[in-house]
């Protein structure tokens, strides 16, 4: 989802070996999730707690999004820093330890079988996240640069090990009494702590620096920055808080309004880095990122919308709860990770393959690397499948839901057609 320019990646460098592997499994599991989307459309016509749904949910928050963002922040935090990793090899046992617990754990899921698949899958994640947090503040505690933007990723690593270590204790509660609820009842915390305290926070402290590089913008405002920070953490502290109340529950949606006040104040700063950008014209990759930053507020408008109904009806709203789910997922987090990936995964293969020839032989450029029509034609179909998906969801129509899995479908396919083209991409025999 993220890295560096090759400039900088050849100042202060993470060993292919260890980021490349991230990518694959990413992209290998978006395609997973979209396969079992079209096989389980019906699904999403319900209930959002259904085995099908839970499972998916976790192949796309762990299988894709988490997976292309650890293996990303081993190459960017260095960067950050302006250190190195502090250990190579402790960013390969996350990647393995992850790599295998994420499909046990889907698989409890799917099947609804909460014994040993899910429980020793969710050991397995929760052990490569502590690999993963270990490495984080080793590198940045020796690391030279002490910046807003390495807080927001070690922060965001805090809160991804305790969605993981909650979501294990969860696991565990279905066959063992450990809490006062039952599971459904503290699912909303378990998604919520993922959701703002490791995507939305690692997402906009690392973009904040990554979208004016690429714009070539000379915007700053740590302190705006700043704010936005304490606006999450603190509405995640307040909703942690207020949920758990049975006196104060009525209150929830002040968390909610700080929320959404932190994303208009990022799409504000994403704003002006390109109203300051010294490169007029936008490649289609950035475009595609910067229409995420856009799509955040969708979600967060709609939580609002869900809360609101709560208070006022008491009773679920289980199409906007999971029209609000796919958004996240499926709407922003997908999108900027498409955008992401296909400039910053360039650079990184060309630094493997053709760094050494820099300066003193001819090579291509790292836009070149991939095929940039089945890109666009993968950026079509990803806003048609969103589109058609989400009103299938909000109207209960199962033609429309399987249209948009089809369509998302594809989008997986030929994303994983340039993934894959990169990553066996060979400096060709002269």
């Amino acid at each position: 989802m993220f890295g560096v320019p090759v400039s900088s990646v050849a100042q202060k460098t993470t060993s292919h070996k260890v980021v490349l592997p991230f990518y694959g499994y990413a992209a290998a599991s978006l395609f997973a999730a979209a396969l079992l989307i079209l096989a389980n459309s019906a699904a999403f016509t319900g209930h959002y707690f259904h085995p099908r749904i839970l499972a998916i949910t976790h192949i796309l928050a762990l299988g894709w999004a988490t997976m292309i963002i650890l293996g990303a922040s081993h190459q960017l935090v260095p960067i950050l820093v302006e250190g190195s990793l502090y250990s190579e090899k402790l960013a390969m046992a996350s990647f393995i330890l992850a790599g295998l617990g994420i499909p046990l754990l889907s698989y409890g899921f799917y099947y609804f079988e909460m014994g040993w698949p899910a429980k020793w899958g969710g050991r397995l994640v929760v052990l490569a996240i502590l690999c993963y947090l270990i490495n984080l503040f080793k590198s940045i505690s020796r690391g030279k640069q002490d910046n807003v933007h390495a807080l927001f990723v070690f922060t965001a690593g805090l809160w991804l090990f305790i969605t993981a270590f909650f979501g294990l204790v969860l696991v565990y509660n279905f066959t063992y009494t450990l809490l006062s609820e039952d599971t459904l009842h503290y699912l909303p915390l378990h998604a919520h702590t993922g959701i703002l305290g490791w995507f939305l926070l690692l997402v906009m402290g690392v973009a904040s620096r990554l979208i004016p590089m690429f714009l070539i913008s000379k915007y700053r405002n740590p302190r705006l920055l700043w704010l936005i920070y304490l606006l999450i953490n603190t509405a995640l502290l307040g909703f942690f808080f207020l949920y758990l109340s049975t006196v104060l529950i009525n209150l929830i949606f002040i968390p909610a309004l700080m929320v959404l006040a932190a994303v208009f104040l990022f799409i504000y700063y994403c704003y002006r880095a390109y109203q300051a950008r010294l490169r007029k014209r936008v490649d289609p990759q950035v475009r595609i990122s910067l229409f995420s930053v856009g799509l955040l507020a969708l979600p967060w408008m709609l939580l609002l919308i869900l809360i609101g109904l709560l208070l006022r009806n008491g009773g679920e709203q289980t199409s906007l709860a999971l029209a609000y789910g796919f958004l996240v997922f499926f709407g922003w987090i997908t999108a900027i990770i498409l955008g992401m990936t296909f400039k910053t995964l360039p650079f990184i293969v060309w630094n493997k393959t053709y760094h050494h020839l820099a300066g003193i032989g001819r090579t291509p450029n790292p836009k070149d690397l991939f095929h940039d029509g089945i890109f666009r034609v993968m950026v079509l179909a990803y806003l048609a499948g969103l589109i058609f998906f989400t009103a299938g969801i909000l109207a209960v129509q199962l033609f429309l839901l399987q249209a948009g899995a089809v369509l998302l479908l594809g989008t997986a396919a030929l994303y994983n057609w340039n993934v894959f083209k990169l990553l066996f991409h060979k400096k060709p025999v002269t």
